[in-house]
């Protein structure tokens, strides 16, 4: 299937590791030209090196998505690198775990500004180029815990279900535009991310991070972690010409994880 992405400039955010350079990665197999940012300049230069090393086309930039000044800048020298953005992928990173009370208003004032306001303000600099042109995808990554709450990530599920509320509200105003608003919802996904929160359990627990894994995995429909790269192809697909009639959704990639209809 020919997604139509040939000539589509993307900017995915949070693109060093992980989902986002998933996402990068499936983008550019289907043709687009990607902008990869991230806060730190290696990692995010070595998925540009992937891309590149596969055929694609990438160019990189770094940002602090808590520094507003950063990101605007960031967003202008995207903009003069490729002349403009026609899909956005919302990618953040997880804040630290704890839980949701006792934080300090710093810490969610400093979550908030990385994880909310930066998507806020960089999907409003790229909108009136997709307006312009009457065409757009923006869809954001959060995480399974907006609908079933995670435990011990008290932050991340407060802070993401606010995405969720604005994207569906943003699809209504520009869908006549040709303009699609998606969310994406990872389940368990086999990352340094989740390895990290499988670890912090087992501490936490006393166990061994293997056992918290396989138990993980257990709790799963399909019985697996998922892989980066089904992520990643499925925002391929919301992005491209043949979703253009799906918009003000959440798609779950979570092999059946999550309880609720």
């Amino acid at each position: 299937m020919d997604l139509g992405l040939t000539g589509k400039r993307a900017l995915v955010l949070s693109a060093g590791s992980g989902l986002g350079r998933a996402i990068a990665l499936a983008l550019a197999r289907e043709g687009a030209t990607v902008c990869v940012a991230n806060r730190s300049a290696a990692p995010v230069e070595e998925t540009v090196a992937m891309i590149r090393a596969a055929g694609g086309q990438a160019h990189a930039f770094h940002w602090d998505l808590a520094e507003e000044a950063q990101w605007r800048a960031g967003v202008q020298a995207v903009l003069d690198r490729v002349g403009g953005i026609d899909i956005l992928v919302n990618n953040t990173g997880g804040p630290a775990p704890g839980p949701a009370d006792g934080q300090a208003p710093e810490v969610w004032r400093r979550a908030f500004e990385a994880m909310v306001l930066s998507v806020f303000g960089i999907t409003d600099l790229l909108l009136p180029g997709m307006r312009e042109r009457g065409w757009g995808r923006i869809i954001t990554s959060t995480s399974s815990g907006v609908i079933t709450p995670i435990p011990n990530l008290g932050l991340s599920n407060s802070l993401r279900a606010a995405l969720h509320g604005w994207s569906k509200t943003l699809a209504r105003d520009v869908a006549a535009q040709g303009i699609t608003v998606n969310v994406v919802v990872p389940g368990r996904i086999a990352t340094a991310r989740t390895a990290f929160l499988d670890g912090a359990k087992a501490h936490r627990e006393g166990r061994d991070a293997a056992s918290v894994e396989a138990e993980a995995a257990a709790a799963i429909p399909m019985g697996r972690y998922g892989r980066p790269e089904e992520y990643g192809d499925a925002v391929a697909f919301l992005a491209s010409e043949r979703a253009a009639y799906i918009t003000g959704t959440t798609l779950r990639v979570d092999g059946g994880l999550i309880p609720s209809v």
